[in-house]
């Protein structure tokens, strides 16, 4: 037997553990990468709550790389994320998320987009929470067209809260009645 048959084994034992150290070394990178692009992307997966001596409850939320709000929150107790668009009258549901809320589509109208004129099905959400915050029966819309799982938060709930903006903060406020 020669020498280097006699080390062989131990060699592909040897490379064999670097290979197998290599990939979890990358998919441990992979996984601290993602939740960091993913708080670049929502800073406000929990936003930040106060609830004020006079029953005003407040969310802080802060802008994201690309400047927008977008936050963790609920429809119809179902986990969503919106990006805040005082811009929209109502709020804007994809269609898949619509039907996982189980909201029902109403009756078809028209909206104008930044995309055109699409048709869009008035709905009206039980329950929308957004950290502390609860509004109730709010107008919404179903589109179709929406790609993605990000919901609009348009007027139609927002009208519902008092917001501030300060420097790269908004801060929202349920005052009690």
């Amino acid at each position: 037997m020669t020498r280097s048959d006699q080390h062989a084994p131990g060699k592909s034992l040897g490379q064999g553990m670097l290979i197998t150290t290599f990939a979890i070394g990358l998919a441990a990178l992979t996984f601290i990468f993602d939740g960091w692009i993913s708080k670049q992307e929502n800073p406000n997966q929990q936003p930040v709550v106060n609830e004020l001596r006079n029953g005003t409850r407040e969310v802080v939320l802060q802008r994201n790389r690309q400047g927008h709000y977008v936050a963790g929150g609920s429809i119809n107790g179902l986990p969503v994320t919106f990006l805040l668009d005082t811009g929209a009258t109502d709020v804007a549901i994809p269609e898949s998320i619509a039907r996982e809320a189980g909201l029902q589509a109403e009756y078809a109208g028209q909206a104008n987009t930044a995309g055109g004129v699409v048709t869009v099905y008035a709905t009206r959400i039980d329950a929308l929470g957004i950290g502390n915050i609860q509004l109730r029966d709010v107008a919404a819309s179903i589109t179709p067209t929406m790609g993605g799982s990000t919901i609009l938060l348009g007027m139609s709930a927002l009208r519902q809260v008092e917001f501030t903006q300060r420097g790269s903060t908004l801060t929202l406020r349920q005052v009690q009645d």
